[in-house]
Parts: C-alpha cells; structure tokens; sequence
C-alpha cells in the first residue's frame, strides 16, 4: 500500500476539542490565490472583528511574491484581492474562506492571474447566459507518489470494474471523496455529483452549471478543498493529466458549455455552429487547456483511453473518442450543451472558459488567449 503522511496520524480527536471552544465575536478568513506555477494554491488565515456579510467587506491584504515564484524579493509584496467569499468546512461558521485574485506591485494582474482577462470577456458575452459545468478528473496518491491503494511493487487488475464501481477491492479512497463532498456542500460550491473513474484510485467530482466567471471560481475553491481533505487522510490528489504510463486512463477536465440559444427548441443548429467555429481554433486552444502550454496533452491526448488525438479535431454525437462530443440525449432533444474533452486535468478554467467563450460567440473571433 502507498505510504500516508505523518500529520494523517495526529489524533484528531485532540483537534475537535479546540475546534469547539468559542472565538467571540471573531472571525477567520483564509485567503485562498493561485500561484506563480499556475497550478499550485497558497493559502493563510488572518482574524477579523466580526463575520463579513459579504466579500466586499473582507480587505485587501499582501504575501511574500518570491516564495510563490510570483515576484523577486527585492519588490515581493503581492496584492490579495478578494473576490468570492464561501464558509469553511474546516473550523466551520462563523468562519470563512476567501478566493482572491493576485496583483503586483503596480495594481496589474500577476502573470497567472487570468481571473481578470476572463471576466472581461464573460462580461461582453453576457447577454448569451453562457452555462459551464467541469468534470474534475484526479487520481489519489501516497506519499511516495504512487497510486493510493495500488500494489507496492506491481499493478492491480487491468481497467474495467473500477468506473462507478463498488467493493474494497474497486472503488479505492471512497472516504475522502465523500468528505470533500460534504465540504463542497457546506462551503456552498455548486457541485453537481461525483463518481469513480475508470482507473482504480482516480475519481470525479462534478461542479456547475455555474454562469461565466463563476465557473473558475468554484472550480478553483473545489480544487482547495480536494487538496485540504486531503491532508487529514494523508494522501495526495495529482491532477496530473496521465498520471500513469500505459494502458491505464489519463485525467481531464471535460467542459459542457451551453448558451440560452442552445438551451431553447432548434438549439441544436447553434451547437453546431459553436463546434464549426472551435474546429478552425483547435491548435490554439489545445495550447491553453493544460497547465504547461499544450505540453501535458502530448502525454493524454492520444486516440487512446477515451480521449481524441492531439493533432485532430473532430466531434460527435456520444462520441468519447471525439474533441467535442454531443450527449446522445442533446442529439435527440436538439438542444443542450455539447462537451469539450479536450481540457487537461490541470486546466486553469479561467482561461478554458475564457477560450470556449471567446471563439464560440464573439463576432471578430479574436485570437485565444495564450496562443
């Protein structure tokens, strides 16, 4: 079995006792910001008077830029700006957690900040209702980095009964998925549902329909709590797009997209028209729906393991090989969603949102950020 952390094995009974005793009138905020890798999140907890109303009465506040590889340390002072507010699961109300977005020193987005870049193009497709939900894709690991729950020195039984299954011997880590569950339930994130993968140790949760920005917002806080629940169980959660070689699944972070038009009867014909206008974008979106420029999706990205290849677009109705798959019902009904599967699971959904929304509805079809 995969080795678990030291901190795991506190006894956490000890931990309650001081999780129950009052705080008054005070509050704790923890800032949550995305940092310089684009993939990791920071974290730090600050005390206020009283509990906040709402995020506009949470300040601004500041960290250390050099140790996040965000700054140099002769002008490290980051800027934290709060912008999403949610209750802590972890020491619970009053208490929150706080999504902020990160600054320089001249007010300016920092360089993996692409919160602001995407809010200003959700706020020019407004009129659409453009809808999003994220198929979290992530696999379980020990620290040792090797998959939680695999044989120390060999590989369980090939892919096949694992996805949605049941049983010890198939669905690994279940506990920690239905506590990041809860979590996401009481700090108020849309989840939508959650399931196990087709790799023994990978599992999914589901968050949205979230409208434009809110998307990344969510994702990001449900990412948060994925990696806090973690920590009590000891194991680690990569989101890794092939977290394995060989004939095992890779992950991603599939992204059904619908607008008030393809929602409606005859919808149908603009979800075509969305995948006509992504086809003549592919290479340039591919570019930004992983961590490291396109990089991860030479390893997912292979024709293979239910995913379309890299070099092609090509779409489908309940076609899980395809870049753009149509759901069976969808195709039927004639209106919907259609969903990209082409996302790593290490997408910064910013800028995937951003992307979809960028090529599909605005009329100049400007060039996809980051490409």
């Amino acid at each position: 079995m995969a080795s678990v952390s030291v901190s795991s094995r506190f006894i956490k009974a000890a931990r309650e006792h001081y999780m129950s005793l009052s705080q008054g009138d005070k509050c704790q905020v923890t800032y949550i910001w995305i940092d310089g890798t684009g993939e990791g999140l920071r974290n730090k907890t600050r005390t206020l008077d009283t509990e906040p109303k709402s995020v506009e009465n949470i300040p601004e506040w500041n960290f250390d830029g050099s140790s996040t590889s965000q700054s140099k340390d002769s002008d490290s002072d980051m800027y934290l700006i709060p912008v999403r507010m949610f209750r802590d699961p972890f020491t619970r109300d009053p208490n929150k957690l706080v999504l902020c977005e990160v600054l320089r020193y001249n007010r300016l987005p920092a360089e993996t900040n692409h919160r602001t870049s995407c809010k200003k193009v959700m706020d020019q497709v407004k009129e659409h209702k453009i809808w999003f939900g994220i198929e979290q894709e992530y696999t379980l690991l020990g620290t040792d980095g090797h998959p939680f729950g695999w044989p120390q020195n060999g590989f369980p039984a090939p892919q096949g009964p694992y996805y949605c299954a049941v049983g010890t011997d198939k669905a690994i880590g279940r506990d920690i998925v239905e506590c990041h569950y809860k979590a996401c339930l009481y700090a108020g994130i849309k989840i939508f549902g959650t399931n196990a993968e087709v790799m023994p140790s990978q599992w999914e949760f589901q968050v949205g329909p979230c409208e434009g920005i809110e998307m990344g917002d969510e994702l990001w806080v449900a990412r948060f709590l994925l990696h806090r629940v973690c920590e009590d169980f000891g194991v680690i959660a990569t989101l890794d797009p092939k977290p394995m070689k060989g004939n095992w699944n890779g992950s991603g972070a599939h992204t059904n997209v619908s607008t008030e038009q393809m929602r409606e009867e005859g919808g149908l014909q603009y979800i075509e028209q969305a995948i006509e206008r992504l086809s003549k974008r592919h290479m340039e979106h591919i570019k930004v729906y992983d961590a490291h420029g396109g990089q991860d999706n030479l390893r997912r990205l292979t024709g293979r393991h239910e995913t379309s290849n890299v070099n092609e677009f090509s779409a489908g109705v309940a076609n899980r090989a395809a870049s753009i798959r149509i759901p069976r019902q969808v195709g039927q009904d004639k209106k919907g969603y259609f969903e990209d599967r082409r996302p790593a699971a290490n997408c910064d959904p910013y800028l995937v949102t951003e992307a979809i929304a960028r090529t599909c509805l605005l009329d100049d079809v400007e060039q996809v950020k980051g490409s």
